[in-house]
Order: structure tokens, then C-alpha cells, then sequence
């Protein structure tokens, strides 16, 4: 229930960033002034003026996986980015910057970090993202991608940790959707979307690593023995059972004794065997 409000705040202020964001575009657009124009006016005149000329200058080309953000005297000219393909720019008074919208990976290097319980931990990481709103991401930070990275290292210690380290061990689907959560509420002001966040390796301290090993080694011999022990437990049972069955018939024993000569003589050995009968031992038994 806890989740649901959050939910609606986010959305709340993505539209809120949205708006101020059009907002924006819309001021820089009134505020290019008499002076601003002018310029602008005689740019596109010298443009003209030197047309065969001018058109290497002006024409510009974006690939497929690009889009360009267009600066006009220092102000972002329209609310969406040009490209891909062909687009004209003005000299000497427009600028533009390329934007890679493909899917970027890079590694959260190793973090040392001291879990819930106490134990120093080294964990890494990688995580998938790209540029979803080209604009705010030249607009709104300096480096998107730097700033990215910087987080997402951050974002790892701040998460591990709260968990213990039974959780961080068995629970990293977990941590990384978590992780995936908090990076994309973060950068969305910055124009980029978190696809994926992946937990890489966690290196234990050499000693836990040696006293987990003696723990779980102990733990193993201690379920062998128990299970040994049922088994001489239920192996003994059947023996009682048994041996109530064969009082019953004695012919039964000998049944069992010829069954048991037929077994070893089965196997390739050197073992010579005298078979007597039974009642012939039951006699000197007797006596």
C-alpha cells in the first residue's frame, strides 16, 4: 500500500518536469529580443548571399541512433531534437550537439561495503541505460553519463547497505530491481532511462570465506551422521522383521544359505566354500 502514493508522486513530478521543461523552451523562444533577431536575420541573409557556398555549412546529418539539439544564440530553438537525417542550422549563430540514444553498459566498479550485520563486503555491478529525453540530458546536467556512473556507485552502497548478508548472497534480483528503481526515479530529470541493473560478483573477506566453508562442512557431517543413523535404525528393523519371518519356517534359513553361496560364487574369486547343512550343524549345536 506504501507503494501506490509513491507511484503517483513520481508521475506527479515528471509532469511537473515536463511542463517547466516546455515552459522553458517556450521562454527561450520569446526571449531572443530585437537584437537577437537581428542577427539572426542577417546570418540567414550572408547564407543566401553565398548560397553555393553556404549550403556545406548549413547542412548538417545525423545518423539513425543520433539526434541533434540545435542552440540558437545560446537557446534551444524547438521542443524536440532534429534528426535523424538532413536538418539546416544558421552560421555563425546556431550550435548544435549530437546525442546517442543507443543503449550504453559500463561497469559500477568494485565497492566495499559494510552490510547490515556488520560484514565488509566487496561487491560490483553493471548497468544498461540510455538517453531517453535528449534535451534534458545536455539541458539539465553537464555530463549525463559521468553523472550516471557517479550515482550508480552510490546508489550500490546506499542499498547493500540496509541488507544483511544472507540477503545479499541469495536475494540479487531483488537488490538489482531495487537498484534499477532508485536510478531511473534519480536520472529522470536528466533525460536518461535505467533498463536493467545487474549484481555482478560479491567477494567475501578471506576468513568468512574459510569460516562459512568450516560451518557448512559441519553442517554436512552433522545431516551424513543423522542420516547414517536412520539408516542402521530402519536397517536393523528390517533384520527384526526378518528374523521373525525365518523363525517361522526353518526351511526358510536354508533357502536363505543357498541363496547367499549362489551370490558369492557369482563373483570371480578364490574363495572356496564347504556348504554343510543345517541340520547337521543344529546337531552338533545340541550336543
Amino acid at each position: 500500500m506504501s507503494r501506490v502514493p509513491h507511484h503517483i508522486e513520481t508521475e506527479a513530478d515528471m509532469e511537473r518536469g515536463a511542463q517547466s521543461k516546455q515552459d522553458l523552451i517556450s521562454d527561450n523562444k520569446r526571449g531572443l529580443g530585437c537584437c537577437g533577431w537581428f542577427l539572426v536575420i542577417i546570418s540567414a541573409f550572408f547564407c543566401i548571399l553565398i548560397f553555393p557556398i553556404s549550403i556545406f555549412i548549413c547542412i548538417k546529418i545525423v545518423k539513425e541512433y543520433e539526434r541533434a539539439v540545435i542552440f540558437r544564440l545560446g537557446r534551444i530553438t524547438a521542443r524536440k531534437p532534429k534528426g535523424p537525417g538532413i536538418f539546416f542550422i544558421i552560421p555563425c549563430t546556431d550550435s548544435f550537439i549530437k546525442v546517442d540514444l543507443r543503449t550504453v553498459s559500463f561497469d559500477i566498479p568494485p565497492q566495499e561495503i559494510l552490510t547490515k550485520d556488520s560484514v565488509t563486503v566487496s561487491v560490483d555491478g553493471v548497468v544498461y541505460f540510455r538517453v531517453n529525453d535528449p534535451i534534458a540530458s545536455v539541458a539539465n546536467v553537464t555530463n549525463a553519463d559521468y553523472s550516471t556512473r557517479l550515482l550508480a556507485q552510490t546508489t550500490l552502497r546506499n542499498v547493500l547497505g540496509t541488507k544483511n548478508l544472507s540477503e545479499v548472497l541469495s536475494d540479487r534480483e531483488g537488490i538489482s530491481h531495487s537498484m534499477q528503481m532508485t536510478l531511473d526515479e534519480a536520472t529522470d530529470s536528466w533525460g536518461i532511462k535505467v533498463e536493467r541493473v545487474e549484481i555482478k560478483d560479491v567477494k567475501l573477506p578471506l576468513q568468512l570465506q574459510r569460516a562459512m566453508a568450516a560451518e557448512a562442512e559441519a553442517t554436512r557431517e552433522a545431516r551424513a551422521k543423522v542420516i547414517a543413523a536412520e539408516g542402521e535404525m530402519n536397517a536393523s528393523r528390517a533384520l527384526k522383521e526378518a528374523s521373525l519371518v525365518i523363525a517361522e519356517s526353518p526351511s526358510a534359513l536354508q533357502l536363505r544359505y543357498l541363496q547367499t553361496l549362489n551370490s558369492i560364487a557369482a563373483e570371480k574369486n578364490s574363495t572356496i566354500i564347504f556348504p554343510l547343512p543345517m541340520d547337521m550343524m543344529s546337531q552338533f549345536i545340541k550336543k
